[in-house]
């Protein structure tokens, strides 16, 4: 038999047959765990070096922390600190990644982490939004904790700015989680801004009544109520003269809380009432003039009218 004949034949053995020798098998293990054990003092320089950079990671955001709880800005210190916690333990994973793998180049390592973190930002970009918006509130202090303000119609206590959502209790006694985002692109009321705040009630007197009487018991009767500021005064002004009364509209300033304002409003207005009871001052009601048309036989109409 020629060797032409028996070409294809062999090349088909050839393909067929799996090496499996043991020799060989046995080998490629040895050099796997060769290189194994070279690479063990990498790798324990390369625990070191990261649990090295850890330990710094904590002393620092502890440092940030109580650096921020001396200017009362705990929150900030948490969020900046965990920052530069975490900032730092991926550096010291770059470092130790280099070190188990010389060829690996940490200039890589950082172009792929900038390639896969556009990614990440698309797949989490509510939560980097939130983020970025409340380290900008912490950074810019629009308003404090403690500090009552009102968003989007919630209102109530700041109690904690987190890194993704601001904590607010409400005035009776629930629980608001607002995204940062939210407050960050909104208008906000802080209603605590400053110390005193000023409130009003609207009063009607008949059109019969001196309104320059009036507003003067008005004023120095408000101004006696417990909670109103003596500093800033009370206002008693003409405002409207509506159908059935002329309106006067009474000024005065308390402390910011909302339990201060809640409380002085209710004694403001239980005074005006008495005030103008004394005084013999009308607080008339809503007048209407209903007119009834009624048809006789004849055809005529008639119309009485009636208060």
């Amino acid at each position: 038999m020629s060797q032409h004949d028996t070409q294809p034949g062999g090349e088909q053995d050839q393909y067929q047959q799996i090496d499996m020798d043991p020799g060989v098998i046995m080998e490629r293990l040895d050099s796997w765990l060769d290189g194994a054990v070279r690479l063990v003092p990498n790798i324990v320089v390369a625990l070191l070096v990261l649990a090295l950079f850890y330990g710094l990671a904590v002393m620092v955001r502890r440092m940030v922390l109580a650096h921020a709880r001396r200017r009362e800005r705990e929150n900030l210190g948490e969020v900046l600190g965990g920052f530069v916690k975490w900032a730092m333990v991926l550096l010291g994973f770059l470092l130790a990644a280099t070190i188990v793998i010389p060829s690996l180049k940490p200039g890589d390592l950082i172009a792929g982490l900038g390639v896969s973190s556009v990614a990440i930002g698309f797949a989490f970009k509510d939560i980097l939004q939130n983020w970025l918006a409340g380290l900008l509130i912490l950074l810019r202090q629009p308003f404090n904790i403690r500090d009552q303000i009102e968003v989007n119609g919630h209102e109530g206590t700041v109690e904690r700015i987190e890194t993704r959502a601001t904590i607010i209790k409400t005035h009776d006694g629930r629980r608001i989680v607002i995204p940062n985002s939210d407050i960050y692109t909104n208008a906000v009321l802080v209603k605590t801004a400053y110390e005193q705040r000023r409130s009003q009630y609207d009063v009607g007197i008949g059109y019969e009544d001196d309104i320059d009487r009036a507003c003067e018991l008005l004023v120095r009767a408000v101004a006696k109520v417990e909670g109103v500021s003596q500093e800033q005064g009370v206002q008693a002004l003409p405002w409207d003269l509506a159908a059935s009364w002329v309106t006067i509209r009474v000024r005065w300033w308390t402390d910011s809380q909302q339990g201060s304002v809640t409380q002085t409003h209710a004694r403001v207005v239980k005074t005006i009432k008495q005030t103008l009871d004394q005084a013999n001052v009308d607080m008339p009601g809503e007048t209407r003039l209903c007119l009834l048309q009624r048809q006789d036989d004849a055809g005529e109409a008639s119309t009485n009218a009636g208060d």
